[in-house]
């Protein structure tokens, strides 16, 4: 069984005022908004999704309706970091391969394949083409990432990270275990990709490339007209 969760809490404070205020994840891109699009696409995978809400979580519901989805609450939404929402979906976090990401990521089933098709027992997605606008990078070097951060110099790393991972086997465990511990640590302002960041001193965290396939990750209104272009021109 492969389970999909997806961080969906967020209030979104950097693009927020160019969108009314909403869920960014329940934008329109084209006829259907991107966490229907995402989710659908899951469950014609037989991926078991489960979401977590948590800001606007009603109109999440909306979005989703008729879907195959379970749904957690981050009821502490506007004061922690995806760290917790991923921790309040903790239950889930079982199976083959769990497949962790941000909702406000487009992504298609190319993608998903590459996921899908990993065996290594951690892999998190990663662009070489998009260094220099890159808004959270990665330094890898054969294939394992050795430095990540917004503040990394721009010539030091040579990749943005995607916001999708997959773990399997005993990682699976081993990140349950490290969710935990962050959380009884107080860790509650950290994004869950910092379970994996965390694990990169003790073994092999990796990173595979993507380049050439199309995502984007909704941080500001740029992002969401790529994402409107790129629809209107594969259509």
């Amino acid at each position: 069984m492969t389970t999909a969760i997806l961080m969906a809490a967020g209030r979104g404070t950097r693009i927020s005022r160019s969108i009314n205020d909403y869920c960014k994840c329940t934008l329109d891109i084209g006829g259907v908004s991107l966490i229907r699009y995402t989710v659908q696409m899951l469950n014609e995978n037989n991926i078991d999704v489960h979401i977590v809400v948590g800001f606007d979580k009603q109109r999440i519901f909306r979005e989703l309706s008729g879907l195959d989805v379970t749904y957690h609450e981050n009821v502490f939404y506007s004061i922690t970091n995806s760290l917790v929402s991923l921790w309040f979906a903790r239950e889930a976090i079982l199976g083959d391969a769990v497949i962790l990401g941000n909702a406000d990521v487009y992504w298609e089933d190319k993608l998903l394949k590459h996921l899908l098709d990993e065996r290594r027992d951690n892999i998190m997605l990663c662009d070489s083409s998009r260094v220099e606008q890159g808004d959270y990078l990665f330094r890898v070097k054969n294939g394992k990432i050795l430095n990540f951060g917004k503040g990394i110099d721009c010539y030091g790393a040579n990749c943005e990270y995607v916001g999708l991972a997959v773990i399997r086997g005993e990682m699976i465990h081993r990140c349950r275990e490290r969710l935990e511990f962050m959380v009884e640590q107080q860790h509650h302002g950290d994004w869950w990709e910092q379970i994996l960041y965390s694990m990169a001193v003790e073994r092999p965290i990796w990173a595979e490339d993507i380049s050439g396939n199309f995502w984007a990750e909704i941080d500001y209104i740029e992002d969401y007209n790529r994402i409107l272009e790129y629809r209107k021109n594969v259509r």
